[in-house]
């Protein structure tokens, strides 16, 4: 199998994100710990799901290690578990990608406890890079992804980390609403120390949807010589509302909040087409590495690739409206049916 980089010299590179929220919907991880205890208790789920993603598009199997780390686990209670989590993550993760010929991709993310200027914080980060980076390593990934830093120089850690390891490193910020790291390096000045530090592909996932992400990309894009990420969440931020976190609802009225956060999201999702949208504009811009983060599935993965010309397996089953009882134009359909489609658009019910 060709390598990472060799993958992204060929063209584009789809990685799917968003297990956390989408094995939450599925009734198989709590929202607010968001740890990825599924690994243990229903490995077949996650293996399920990362064949619906490969299926969809997406050419990673991304090891769900997200939040596997000593702070998360140490917050629920179930410290013991972090090895046993992660080295079962990994071998579902190699299963499925072995078995589809996909990209087998480790992960590590912001590890909750860095504080800037606080070096015992920073030693505790490393030490827990260390080890999730090591048993990445002795599983065989391809490579892998340090994806939702908040803080630049943790970021840096993380990095460094995966390169004494020997594995490229794909390096992913998470910019909440001031346009900026929270140790305060713009996106651009970020990404341009990691990709300088030696990170094989530096940008942005999660927090913010594709409206609120994209002008950030765009001074990415200039700012790097390496490969650029782009990992939206599929949400409608706005600039009023430029993260996940932002956004309110004036549709509903919450019982002690007015944050739909993290599960009460849905009346703001993206559609298929403004996902394609993004997939095409992001690829013109000459952004090599694409995927969708925190609320996606697999219908978005798909719509994804498409938009890039693809026809993965689950293209088999996109959308036919011609063939619809009402509203479609084949042959097949009768007349009587084909004019009830005027009706059924038209109809007023006010």
């Amino acid at each position: 199998m060709s390598t990472l980089l060799e993958r992204l010299e060929a063209g584009t590179v789809i990685c799917a994100e968003g297990y956390l929220f989408e094995l939450e919907r599925r009734g198989y991880l709590q929202a607010g710990a968001f740890v990825p205890e599924v690994v243990l208790e229903h490995p077949d789920v996650v293996a399920q799901l990362h064949r619906e993603f490969v299926r969809a598009g997406s050419d990673v199997v991304e090891t769900f290690t997200y939040y596997a780390h000593r702070e998360k686990l140490r917050v629920i209670g179930k410290l013991e578990q972090v090895e046993v989590m992660n080295r079962n993550a990994l071998a579902i993760a190699k299963s499925v990608a072995d078995e589809t010929g996909a990209i087998f991709a480790g992960n590590i993310c912001n590890t909750n406890i860095f504080v800037p200027g606080d070096q015992t914080t920073h030693d505790a980060a490393v030490a827990m890079f260390e080890e999730q980076v090591g048993w990445a390593a002795e599983a065989g990934v391809d490579y892998v992804i340090a994806e939702t830093f908040a803080f630049g120089e943790e970021a840096l850690l993380a990095l460094r980390s995966i390169e004494r390891a020997g594995l490229p490193a794909v390096v992913t910020l998470a910019i909440f609403g001031e346009d900026a790291t929270l140790d305060g390096w713009t996106p651009e000045e970020a990404c341009k120390r990691l990709g300088q530090a030696g990170a094989a592909v530096v940008g942005l996932n999660c927090l913010r949807g594709p409206h609120t992400m994209l002008p950030l990309l765009r001074k990415i894009r200039d700012a790097v010589e390496c490969h650029v990420a782009a990992l939206p969440v599929p949400y409608r931020t706005t600039n009023a509302e430029p993260t996940f976190f932002n956004l309110t609802d004036p549709g509903y009225r919450y019982q002690g909040s007015d944050r739909p956060f993290p599960v009460n999201l849905d009346p703001f999702l993206c559609n298929r087409h403004e996902i394609g949208d993004f997939a095409r504009e992001t690829s013109e811009m000459g952004v090599r590495y694409l995927g969708l983060c925190c609320g996606a599935g697999p219908h978005t993965v798909r719509a994804l690739a498409e938009a890039l010309g693809r026809t993965p397996p689950a293209s088999r089953y996109s959308a036919d409206m011609s063939r619809h009882a009402y509203l479609g134009t084949d042959e097949t359909i009768g007349d009587t049916y084909k004019s009830l489609g005027d009706r059924v658009i038209a109809e007023d019910r006010s």
